[in-house]
């Protein structure tokens, strides 16, 4: 990088920082701007109704087990593979050549849920952005379904919760963006093989990963499908879960060494992308609290996110609030007075929708802003009660300039942000022994992207 081509000295009152008081240069807003008129009209296109249509559609097909039939054209996977097909291919004729869809086949080798190779296939529509093509948002929903016996592809898998919610939520989301025009590029996919090892997802990524992409973030939805558990617990159908790791699944040993010794379990690329998202996607337009939840995914349980995390690319995974296990995994059933199974009628399409909304905030919302900032670093190359940092200036047309994050290194999130203009280095008069910091990028429309945490540099 250029030597301090760009560059700004702000002297900021340690006192007043510590003692979380807003100094001049402190009043710039902390979080991203509220949904803009385009967004605002995106969500309420989101429709219940068409949801509805989606999850009623894939469990009509009795099983969508991954090992199922697949040349049938109305029962097995083969059958759900086609229909989403078709019905992504239609909502991108409305989108002027901006959105194409894929079948992406693989055959999947003989493993401990695979006994005979099988071909998975995912169904990807991708909405090409109009200023920054390159860079890519990512997210997906699971067509697969199970019941008890993970390796019983004949019975019944209605798999409407888990996980036809979320494969409505990206055919929605698909359905409305196609009209519109994101500046970076939006991926939807359909994966298949999630419930016997997420083989479609770590497929996916590893494409992604094969050609050098630039996928800035990504979102499962898995059961997403209700507030309500129907266990006789409270409704909680204004919330939605969102996994996130703390330590980066793809870390190495020298950054664990780093990591050991300054800190930072708190600020990886995924963690940055829960705070975004919580900042862009709670508000009157979703109707949704998001519950950012500080583990990878639950006890025991996993989803698509983690074959994106484990190639290094920020990842998170939403789901409902709270779970009911009689309805996951399980042989349709009565027994005991108790109704198991995965069945449309414990669904809630009012409570999907809102979750889409809430993926259409942060997806949109991603896309319109300049990307995150590349090669954020701490100058360590001298003791100092000052903090320099310096990243790449980025390159989007609209981009405004940057501002500088800290925090408390026992806050949960941002506390302090400072404007520095388009500039791609700064000194601020705080000691980086002290605080963590964050750099984020804004463009001249207000939108902000994720913050970036400084690595140290010599």
């Amino acid at each position: 990088m250029a030597k301090s081509t760009r560059r700004t000295f702000l002297a900021v009152s340690a006192a007043a920082a510590a003692a979380g008081i807003a100094t001049p240069a402190q009043a710039a807003e902390r979080h991203s701007a509220p949904p803009d008129r385009e967004l605002r009209d995106l969500l309420k296109k989101i429709d219940p109704k068409r949801i509805e249509g989606t999850v009623q559609k894939l469990v009509s097909f009795g099983t969508r087990h991954t090992l199922s039939v697949q040349d049938d054209p109305v029962r097995g996977i083969g059958a759900a593979r086609d229909w989403i097909f078709a019905e992504l291919g239609r909502y991108a004729s409305a989108s002027n050549g901006r959105m194409t869809v894929e079948l992406q086949s693989f055959v999947q080798p003989v493993s401990p849920r695979i006994p005979v190779p099988t071909t998975i296939t995912n169904v990807v529509a991708t909405l090409k952005g109009s200023v920054t093509p390159d860079r890519i948002y990512v997210v997906t929903g699971h067509y697969d379904s199970r019941v008890t016996d993970v390796m019983n592809a004949t019975d019944d898998a209605p798999g409407a919760d888990d996980d036809a919610s979320g494969v409505a939520v990206i055919m929605e989301l698909a359905r409305v963006m196609a009209t519109h025009r994101p500046e970076a590029t939006i991926v939807f996919a359909a994966v298949a093989g999630e419930e016997q090892n997420i083989y479609g997802s770590d497929y996916l990524a590893q494409s992604f990963k094969d050609r050098n992409a630039d996928v800035q973030a990504m979102f499962s939805n898995d059961i997403v499908g209700t507030g309500n558990a129907h266990d006789g617990t409270r409704d909680d159908s204004r919330t939605v879960r969102l996994f996130v790791e703390g330590v980066p699944t793809s870390e190495t040993a020298a950054q664990a060494n780093i990591r050991k010794s300054v800190g930072g379990e708190n600020d990886g690329a995924s963690r940055q992308l829960g705070r975004f998202v919580e900042s862009v996607a709670e508000n009157p337009d979703t109707g949704m609290k998001v519950r950012v939840i500080w583990r990878r995914d639950r006890y025991l349980r996993g989803s698509d996110h983690i074959s994106f995390l484990l190639r290094g690319y920020p990842a998170a995974r939403f789901t409902e609030p709270r779970e009911n296990f009689a309805h996951e995994h399980q042989d349709v059933r009565v027994e005991d007075g108790v109704q198991y199974g995965d069945l449309i009628e414990f669904c809630d399409f009012a409570y999907i929708a809102r979750v889409a909304r809430v993926n259409g905030a942060s997806l949109w919302n991603l896309a319109q802003a300049p990307g995150t900032p590349k090669g954020v670093v701490i100058d360590t190359t001298q003791l100092t009660n000052e903090t320099t940092l310096r990243w790449t200036l980025g390159t989007e047309p609209d981009l405004s300039g940057y501002e500088v994050l800290w925090r408390e290194t026992t806050a949960p999130d941002w506390e302090h942000v400072v404007k520095v203009g388009k500039v791609d280095t700064v000194t601020i008069d705080l000691s980086k022994d002290n605080v963590f910091f964050g750099v984020r990028a804004v463009d001249s429309s207000g939108h902000r992207s994720p913050a970036a945490a400084p690595a140290p540099s010599s």
